[in-house]
């Protein structure tokens, strides 16, 4: 058998790379009888190769290392996050869910700021220094202009890239600059509301060099980060770990108790006021889904 990596899924036939080869494959029947089903991501074995049309079967699907539900998508090892600085603005709620989850998947995660320049007033650049401050790697970036894009090209490197972010904020230009060709169909932004039209219907992940690998990834704007318990949700904020220790009481939520450590860097300004509410907004949601599970 011959280990490779599945890059696409087109109505179940599996597109399967083996060092420069491409396999068009479907999956054992055994697989579908365990309740597994390949994903875009897996590492899998195939075997009856039919090496002159370049047809085989997957036999068996790897241990996943990252597994994401929606879309579903494996083994990626670092998340791509795209925020427009404007058209449309940025969506800073969805980034911290985003990073929060990167965290609890236990991946690294990249900010793009794309369309800085459309941003007259350099709003941007307090963002990039709230994220910088704690320890987030922040690129600037005119896709259309295809700056920042050898900057990115360096850090995707080695990984499996997924790009994440709200429809319109240039993802897809991101990925075409990268090829230096259209890859990936652009999605319109809306000039009444200023709100994308999400255009990529399905995942492919797409190679830049040797073990490295980009994908686009419909679906991720509006993923929920349920997997993680709102009593848990602040150790995916990674600024404040260290305040922690200073909580009077085990358990604490750092919502509404009096004596807590994070609250207490907020207020000393050592943890940005406006991550710490958008941190609040998160975990009423969570306990609010806790809520209607039962």
């Amino acid at each position: 058998m011959k280990e490779g990596l599945i890059t696409q899924n087109i109505s179940n036939i599996y597109i399967v790379k083996v060092d420069n080869e491409e396999y068009e494959t479907v999956a054992r029947g055994k697989l579908k009888n365990d309740a597994i089903t390949p994903i875009v991501g897996d590492y899998v074995k195939i075997s009856n190769i039919d090496e002159e049309n370049k047809k085989a079967v997957i036999e068996e699907i790897c241990p996943r290392k990252v597994y994401i539900k929606r879309p579903k998508l494996a083994n990626i090892t670092q998340l791509i996050l795209v925020v427009s600085s404007k058209n449309p603005k940025p969506d800073l709620l969805l980034l911290d869910k985003q990073l929060a989850f990167a965290k609890y998947l236990g991946i690294k995660s990249l900010i793009v700021l794309n369309k800085v320049d459309l941003d007259k007033k350099e709003e941007f650049k307090e963002i990039k220094k709230i994220y910088q401050n704690i320890g987030y790697k922040v690129i600037e970036a005119e896709a259309k202009n295809k700056i920042g894009i050898e900057e990115l090209k360096k850090e995707l490197q080695g990984n499996i890239n997924a790009f994440s972010g709200n429809s319109g904020v240039g993802k897809s230009t991101l990925i075409n600059g990268i090829f230096n060709k259209d890859l990936t169909q652009e999605g319109e932004i809306s000039k009444k509301n200023k709100k994308g039209k999400n255009t990529t219907t399905a995942i492919k992940l797409y190679e830049i060099d040797k073990n490295t690998y980009i994908a686009d990834t419909p679906g991720f704007a509006t993923f929920e980060i349920t997997e993680i318990e709102a009593k848990d949700l602040y150790k995916y904020f990674i600024e404040f770990n260290e305040y922690v220790d200073n909580c009077e009481f085990v358990g604490c939520t750092h919502i509404k108790e009096e004596n807590c450590g994070i609250k207490e860097a907020v207020k000393n300004e050592e943890i940005s006021k406006e991550r710490y509410e958008r941190f609040c907004k998160i975990y009423e949601n969570l306990k609010e889904k806790e809520k209607r599970k039962w």
